[in-house]
């Protein structure tokens, strides 16, 4: 019988490489909110009146409520999900308690189904079960690693520090540059965040680096603009 290498039945190591990138790819996502969000609400009453105090307070509280708004979804979103996944693995670790062999013919045909003959399955099978068998499960039937299940709490966390990261370019820049200055100061640091944002976005997800970074720019240009011209229509309105 021909010998074959046993490394080669690994599950796939890029497993650990996607959660790490979808991570990078949710604080990428709460930083553009927070860009987004915090300058064009900054824009928006710079708009409307000259009275730095105001403007501080707005953006102030804006801040920190749309921060502890992401950290919350983010927690509810993500418990979500780990309560969905933890039913999962116990689910697996049933099965294959009570019915050893169907679920060792059970992953042998998943494998089947990829393109293996019934010998290499039946061999690959054997193999994965041995070394791990409720693994082999959840990644075949669900895509999940047993080790690496998301925390709510550190998700909450992470989202609350991307959208302050991101919030506070617009706010601190509006807030301690001059008045004649602020609004154009506000747009190019928001416009350079923007760019940084989309460059990673684009590294993240092996995408096209100048689709994403006209993508985030364009958008988060238009939501400025936008704010800023309903700010200042309504502030001379009431002037």
């Amino acid at each position: 019988m021909a010998e074959y290498d046993n490394t080669k039945y690994d599950l796939p190591s890029d497993m650990a490489n996607n959660g790490k990138l979808n991570k990078l790819r949710a604080a990428v996502l709460g930083a553009n909110d927070g860009i987004v969000s915090i300058s064009s609400l900054v824009m928006g009453v710079a708009g409307a009146t000259s009275d730095s105090r105001s403007i501080l307070i707005a953006g102030l509280a804006a801040l920190i409520a749309g921060a502890l708004s992401m950290a919350v979804g983010e927690y509810v979103s993500v418990s979500s999900q780990s309560d969905a996944e933890k039913a999962y693995i116990e689910l697996e670790k049933a099965d294959l308690k009570d019915n050893p062999e169907d679920e060792l013919d059970e992953l042998a045909r998943e494998y089947q189904k990829l393109g293996l003959s019934k010998q290499t399955s039946h061999r690959v099978a054997a193999e994965l079960t041995e070394k791990n068998a409720l693994k082999a499960h959840l990644h075949v039937h669900f895509n999940l690693d047993p080790e690496d299940i998301n925390s709510p709490m550190h998700a909450a966390i992470a989202s609350l520090l991307a959208f302050t990261a991101g919030g506070l370019v617009p706010f601190l820049t509006i807030v301690l540059f001059p008045v004649h200055m602020r609004v154009l100061a506000t747009i190019v640091a928001v416009l350079l965040c923007l760019i940084g944002v989309g460059y990673i976005s684009a590294v993240a997800g092996n995408a096209s680096k100048l689709r994403a970074i006209m993508r985030v720019v364009v958008g988060g240009l238009l939501a400025m603009l936008i704010t800023y011209g309903i700010g200042t229509l309504f502030g001379t309105q009431a002037g």
